[in-house]
């Protein structure tokens, strides 16, 4: 068996060519081997740019490159589930932007075309890699602070281009999809479990119709919560709070974790307000997006188990489809 995977990069999306696609050359057991756009200068560009050998001027083309085994699928959130499709039924694994479609019924499809072309198929949820994360749930799995009852996530930033993919609300745009996804996902990552239902309130930018600052609280069984505000509209911010009986954990940079410097998270065990009970945990430099890459492919490989399977993405999307409907609805929904 091969000791690394042949990738191909449908799209240049800026998140492929700024974040994923740079760390990922990095990776132990990834290739980057070709990238394909619509237009073939585009593309012939990027490949350039990221040393990439081989440029296609079209998505159907990598996908009949029989040297590529996997995808990763950056394209705007309306494409996700058709061109994963695409892509396994082209024979290729698949690693998909989050999130991983525009609602829940129709993201179902991918566990279909997933079992007829017995390949991986993963939502990109790179945080879950990273060392922070792991850590902050081994001290709640070990009961580090108590009973863990709630936790409070802000993600915010500041963006009113009309262009942007992010202000289009047809294409799936908007703070929920985009970043409201993070709160759920590592909320259910921190508790270990599904919520049972779900409350949101949205303001829309008048211009845009996206939902600019939405507002949720999420609740899981045995009383426990996740309450969230994520706006694309706001002064850049991130943090997250785990509350526990018998103290917190605070994630000082919880999604956009620099691969350039420390991540940090800090253990309050509550003595004091003035933070007199805190420790500091440190972890080395490192690229999440990097992590992720090697993670799935060696569960391609047969390496390691693929952790979080599309099933787990879908469960993710059932919340989110849950908060929308409840802002039309003006109550709780069920996921």
């Amino acid at each position: 068996m091969a000791s690394t995977v042949s990738w191909g990069v449908l799209s240049t999306a800026n998140i492929g060519m700024q974040k994923v696609v740079p760390a990922m050359l990095r990776g132990q057991v990834v290739r980057v081997d070709a990238i394909a756009s619509r237009d073939a200068a585009k593309a012939r560009a990027a490949a350039k740019q990221l040393g990439i050998a081989k440029a296609y001027g079209s998505y159907e083309e990598l996908l009949a490159d029989p040297e590529i085994e996997a995808i990763y699928n950056p394209l705007p959130n309306h494409l996700h589930v058709a061109w994963t499709i695409k892509a396994l039924e082209a024979g290729k694994h698949v690693l998909c932007e989050k999130p991983i479609g525009m609602n829940a019924e129709e993201a179902k499809a991918l566990i279909a075309a997933r079992d007829k072309s017995g390949k991986i198929v993963a939502e990109a949820f790179m945080v879950r890699h990273h060392p922070q994360w792991q850590r902050a749930r081994s001290h709640v799995q070990a009961g580090r602070i108590g009973q863990v009852r709630a936790v409070h996530t802000a993600f915010c930033y500041y963006n009113d281009d009309e262009n942007n993919v992010r202000n289009q609300a047809d294409i799936g745009g908007g703070g929920l999809l985009d970043i409201g996804c993070y709160a759920v996902t590592t909320a259910r990552y921190i508790f270990g479990g599904e919520p049972e239902r779900a409350i949101g309130l949205i303001d829309r930018d008048p211009k845009f119709g996206t939902d600019r600052l939405t507002s949720g609280i999420v609740a899981f069984s045995g009383g426990r919560r996740l309450t969230f505000t994520c706006s694309t509209q706001l002064a850049p911010h991130q943090r997250v709070q785990i509350l526990g009986t018998e103290g917190r954990i605070e994630v000082e940079i919880p999604f956009n974790a620099p691969p350039d410097s420390a991540c940090r998270i800090f253990i309050d065990d509550g003595r004091d307000l003035r933070g007199g009970g805190i420790s500091t945990e440190s972890f080395p430099v490192c690229d999440q997006y990097t992590l992720q890459g090697d993670a799935i492919s060696r569960a391609i490989l047969g390496e390691e188990p693929l952790e979080f399977a599309i099933e787990d993405g879908i469960a993710n999307m059932k919340v989110l489809d849950a908060l929308f409907r409840s802002d039309a609805s003006g109550s709780w929904e069920k996921p």
